[in-house]
């Protein structure tokens, strides 16, 4: 029988100065749970996610911006949190220089 993991959010890979870095902390059943973190990071304009997969993300620390292809940003603060449904174009628009922005996401798989 497999143990119990543990960990604390907050601990992990420290993003580049413009960057983020990943950490899957769980997979399985095509389901993903990833550790974000960004540091002043913003994907490039015209640059945008389109995922397969619904994604649900909470804004753990830090500050950020998500952006649409209509033009519409949404700020997000700690405790923040939004769900991405599968194929709409996303990007992170912003995330503070100052601190770093630690984001929990959950990958769903394709229904």
């Amino acid at each position: 029988m497999p143990a119990p993991q543990f960990g604390r959010i907050t601990e992990g890979p420290a993003p580049a100065a413009g960057g983020e870095s990943f950490l899957t902390l769980l997979a399985g059943g095509g389901a993903r749970v990833v550790r974000i973190a960004s540091l002043g990071h913003a994907d490039p304009p015209g640059e945008w996610y389109d995922q397969a997969e619904d994604e649900f993300v909470l804004l753990v620390a830090g500050a950020a911006r998500l952006g649409f292809p209509d033009g519409t940003e949404r700020a997000l603060s700690p405790g923040d949190w939004a769900v991405i449904p599968a194929h709409c174009r996303h990007r992170v628009a912003w995330t503070d220089p100052e601190r770093e922005t630690l984001w929990l996401a959950l990958h769903l798989p394709p229904a």
